[in-house]
């Protein structure tokens, strides 16, 4: 059962992640309405409201949760000792779920039905490297903001790199597995067919492992900032203590 304290950081990652694909898929309908001939305007629209809305978001429910909205985050966060087992686990459940709330009200919000399965294949080679580039370089952007002490401009950092990472990377960055799972859902500009889910899931897990190898060698003392990713929080025994 959890406590309060944990049951209030797990309800702030649901809501984060669920605002974060609520502007990922809510983006892409509307971009694919407004520019249906233009592809590149599409991504454009697309990048752009999902970076500015993750900076917002992000600022929200960081002192609350330390924002991760990310399964991947999060367990390269446990791997560094930032939290413990049990919150690594309740804040991947809380992410997962409310990734795939925030699919089903955005696809309501455009008047389609709450769960239109996916049929947009990614499935190339080179899909799967950009995914795994796309997790390498958000890691290396959250923690070495974090060794900085820049904190407090963490959310821009990330909202600036996930923005532009839309276009250097072949599979335009998801870079989250609830991400991944959740856009599965919707039939849309920004969905993912199911068939293609693993290949985007073993590329972003090569990515973390590469990144915590790299993080290790660049930032040696990478443990004394890892409670406070992605944006700091009031430490506290529920985030910090063993499980």
């Amino acid at each position: 059962m959890l406590n309060r304290a944990l049951a209030r950081q797990a309800l702030a990652e649901a809501v984060g992640t669920a605002f974060l694909l609520m502007a990922v898929v809510g983006s892409g309908i509307a971009a694919s309405r407004l520019s249906p001939d233009d592809t590149g305007l599409q991504l454009l629209e697309n990048a752009l409201v999902t970076g500015a809305a993750l900076v917002a978001i992000l600022c929200a429910i960081g002192p609350v949760s330390g924002a991760h909205l990310n399964p991947i985050v999060t367990m390269v966060d446990r791997w560094f000792g930032g939290i413990s087992t049990g919150v690594a686990a309740t804040y991947c459940a809380a992410q997962v779920i409310g990734a795939a709330l925030g699919v089903m009200v955005a696809n309501v919000m455009f008047d389609l039905d709450p769960i239109e399965w996916s049929t947009k294949i990614r499935d190339s080679g080179g899909q799967v490297v950009g995914e795994a580039v796309a997790v390498v370089g958000l890691l290396l952007v959250v923690f070495g903001v974090a060794r900085s002490g820049r904190r407090t401009v963490a959310p821009f950092a990330v909202g600036a790199y996930v923005t532009a990472a839309y276009f250097f990377t072949s599979s335009t960055s998801f870079a989250n597995p609830a991400v991944t799972l959740a856009r599965t859902l919707s039939d849309s500009f920004s969905g993912i067919e199911p068939g293609s889910v693993p290949g985007f899931l073993g590329g972003q897990a090569a990515g973390a492992v590469i990144a915590v190898a790299v993080i290790a060698v660049l930032y040696p003392r990478a443990r004394d900032v890892a409670a406070d990713l992605v944006v700091p929080r009031p430490t506290d025994s529920v985030a910090r203590g063993s499980s």
